[in-house]
């Protein structure tokens, strides 16, 4: 998706507009299917625009960090209320799914992208999420 500014050349009304892409806007323009939101004319261009850019590394940084305290945040709720099965993951999967083995916690680990896939097939529901390891000693 792509979001140009838009200008009226009849009206000079401005406008923001969502497309698939660049060459949608493109055959949309050459089909004469854009329209003034204003005053319905078809004479329509795109208007300069300016990206969104991060103000300062500084503000980049206190992003990073709070985004990384997210992730520790949920880690340690993962870590507390799940059980880890280290790379039995897709066999403890299976088995809580079709032998309805009861867990009093659910369980995390690691898994190949080939053994998500699978289980995807099969109906079990799994989530990837990211994990920042712990490098304090």
């Amino acid at each position: 998706m792509i979001k140009y500014r838009l200008i009226c050349k009849n009206c000079s009304t401005s406008f923001d507009s969502w497309f698939a892409s660049s060459l949608e806007y493109e055959k949309l323009k050459k089909r004469s299917l854009l329209n003034c939101i204003n005053c319905n004319s078809k004479n329509i261009e795109k208007n300069l625009m300016a990206p969104k850019l991060m103000k300062n590394s500084k503000s980049k940084k206190s992003e990073l960090k709070n985004i990384n305290k997210k992730i520790k945040d949920y880690q340690k709720f993962i870590k507390y209320n799940f059980e880890y099965v280290g790379n039995n993951f897709a066999y403890e999967a299976r088995s809580i799914h079709y032998n309805n083995k009861k867990k009093d916690k659910g369980v995390y680990g690691h898994a190949s992208a080939q053994d998500l896939k699978e289980l995807k097939e099969e109906g079990i529901q799994t989530e990837i999420i990211p994990w920042i390891e712990d490098k304090t000693n």
